[in-house]
């Protein structure tokens, strides 16, 4: 049963203010050489092994688990 593993985030052109909030702490905490910080979600699911691994997942991440229109998102099968 197939892992995978999937990293999303906000597209580069957006504002992230969870990560501006964390790189201000940051600094703020005297950790001046942090220069950005992106704030995003990880996941993890199994699957059972099928032909269309990589279709199921994208269409997972495109119907519930990202929104397209301001996100990203990419994964990895771990067989």
């Amino acid at each position: 049963m197939p892992l995978i593993k999937i990293s999303v985030t906000l597209k580069p052109t957006l504002l992230d203010a969870q990560g501006r909030a964390v790189h201000g702490a940051l600094k703020n905490l005297g950790y001046n050489n942090v220069e950005k910080v992106r704030i995003g979600r990880y996941i993890e699911l199994n699957l059972e092994d099928g032909p269309d691994i990589d279709g199921q997942v994208r269409e997972i991440c495109d119907k519930l688990l990202a929104n397209p229109v301001i996100e990203d998102y990419r994964y990895e099968v771990v067989k």
